[in-house]
């Protein structure tokens, strides 16, 4: 049976490899590696080249995620609060997978990656578009001893600190946008989707969901319904996801450490600094009404200040989306 990963990691290179050669490598039938690869495009949001006399190759080399070099990057507080590091092929969702665990007492500090997200989410039941080993898809469990209650701007939090490694590891200005996205020149580059379970008042446990677009293919845009970016086109710098990994945990792991006993006062002037919409005329749309006004911050309990002709006023992030406007 033809094993995919095999197949993907001969084609890494980027470089042309001949349906032949491939096929008596992996010992199989040239037809098997054609089937396979026509399949992969469609599953797996590759963009397969194939010119006849020369083979197949991929659009661009792949870097697949490595356990040992994800590792080697964390720093040394990093590593005494991680308890595990799985890393899959294929999820339907990582933070999907990683609710369950949580569930079944699964300890803080566990992570999950994965290559390619079957149904990736995205905040308000939205798709997270995930081709196989292009992206970066990370959840992690963290547990408080304190309740739900005491979470306000925890998500702002993430952000700040998912900014900070980017800013560190491809050399970008991010741009925050409230409550929780992370764009370059207006376009989404990081998404973050946080899954709590728990009581008001008592222990709690958050899955932190992440996805950074590092390197897009241009057969996925079709199915992207937002302006978006990734780092190959953001950054003057080339992106590993293993390094971007481990600088992720690394922010992660301090923020939430500092969280826990500052809240979201510690992260302010960050917020501040990569604020994308303050002084920007917006629309806060609610389920069924939405309001205009400008952006003038953040408070220190993580809520938007939207200022108007009735004054300014906080909004707490729920079900609600926020759209800069022309005027």
């Amino acid at each position: 049976m033809l094993d995919r990963v095999e197949l993907l990691r001969c084609l890494g290179d980027g470089r042309f490899h001949s349906g032949e050669a491939l096929a008596t490598q992996l010992g199989v039938s040239r037809g098997a590696i054609w089937k396979s690869l026509k399949k992969f495009e469609q599953e797996l949001g590759l963009d397969i080249q194939s010119v006849r006399g020369r083979g197949y190759r991929l659009e661009r080399p792949l870097e697949f995620l490595d356990l040992d070099v994800i590792q080697t990057n964390l720093n040394q507080l990093t590593r005494s609060c991680l308890t595990t590091i799985e890393i899959h092929e294929s999820l339907n969702s990582t933070n999907q997978y990683l609710y369950g665990l949580a569930r079944n007492d699964a300890q803080r500090g566990h992570v999950v990656i994965a290559e390619h997200q079957q149904a990736g989410r995205g905040r308000r039941g939205r798709n997270w578009v995930s081709p196989f080993a292009q992206n970066l898809y990370l959840s992690l469990l963290w547990r408080f001893d304190f309740g739900l209650a005491q979470l306000s701007g925890l998500s702002l939090m993430v952000a700040v600190a998912v900014a900070r490694a980017l800013h560190r590891i491809a050399g970008i200005e991010p741009e925050l946008k409230w409550p929780n996205d992370i764009l370059f020149s207006g376009r989404k580059l990081s998404g973050i989707l946080l899954e709590m379970q728990g009581e008001s008042d008592g222990p709690c446990a958050i899955v932190i969901g992440i996805g950074v677009n590092v390197g897009m293919s241009a057969a996925t845009a079709d199915n992207i319904d937002q302006a978006w970016i990734d780092l190959r086109t953001a950054s003057s710098r080339p992106v590993s996801r293993n390094i971007l990994t481990a600088a992720i945990l690394d922010e992660l792991v301090i923020a939430l450490s500092m969280f826990a006993e500052t809240g979201l006062k510690s992260f302010m002037s960050d917020w501040r600094r990569w604020d994308g919409v303050a002084g920007k005329p917006v629309r806060l749309i609610f389920p069924d009404h939405e309001i205009r006004g400008v952006v003038k911050g953040i408070d220190e309990q993580g809520a938007l200040l939207l200022e108007n002709q009735y004054g300014l006023h906080h909004y707490q992030m729920g079900e609600l989306s926020l759209r800069v406007t022309a005027d």
